[in-house]
């Protein structure tokens, strides 16, 4: 990477990193830009160069740490021996879940926004690497699965709206039950809705 490049991705990675600590801290409402730019120490008209406003902010910044979520779970599948397809999902999504209820600060930000509209959106206009190998990951798991599966998109959709919209209360209230009790009921649909999508 170029010197040029290297200084604005870390601006860039400054900007983000400051939006998440005051969105965290303060909440998104009481934060303005003007406090993300003096925290992270650059012009306001910086901020302008990468977002367009304090909602494109956090919308990249959404994606960005839902992207890390993902590739670290696809790390730690890498080092695991799976064959089974349904498997290898479950225990990407087991990860994932388990990164958020690791760090509730994060799942506020992200659970509300987390779903795979989402993560496409993000493919159109990635801020790293993080964010543009999501959907090859998603698709190199499908072409070694064994499958041919009828609207692959539709079943990951279906499957993170299910993880997100679930799992959310669960982590944050222990409601209706602890998030190790609800597991097997999710991972027994999330198994169903694949199995569903197979075309035999």
């Amino acid at each position: 990477m170029k010197k040029v490049e290297l200084n604005k991705k870390k601006k860039q990675d400054a900007l983000l990193n400051t939006a998440y600590h005051l969105f965290t801290e303060k909440g998104f409402q009481k934060t303005s830009i003007s406090d993300i730019v003096n925290e992270a120490g650059v012009a306001k008209g910086t901020f302008y160069l990468y977002f367009k406003d304090k909602l494109d902010i956090r919308y990249k910044l959404i994606a960005k740490k839902s992207a890390e979520v993902f590739k670290h779970a696809y790390q730690k599948l890498q080092k695991q021996s799976m064959d089974n397809f349904e498997d290898k999902l479950i225990f990407i999504v087991d990860q994932v879940i388990e990164s958020l209820n690791d760090s509730p600060t994060l799942l506020k930000l992200i659970s509300k926004h987390l779903s795979w509209g989402m993560f496409k959106n993000s493919l159109v206009e990635p801020i790293d690497d993080a964010q543009r190998n999501i959907y090859d990951i998603y698709m190199d798991l499908l072409k070694n699965s064994g499958y041919e599966f009828d609207h692959p998109e539709v079943m990951i959709y279906m499957i993170i709206e299910m993880v997100a919209g679930s799992c959310y209360n669960v982590i944050l209230t222990k409601e209706p039950v602890p998030i190790d009790e609800l597991k097997p009921y999710l991972y027994q649909s999330i198994r169903l809705i694949i199995k569903n999508h197979i075309i035999s």
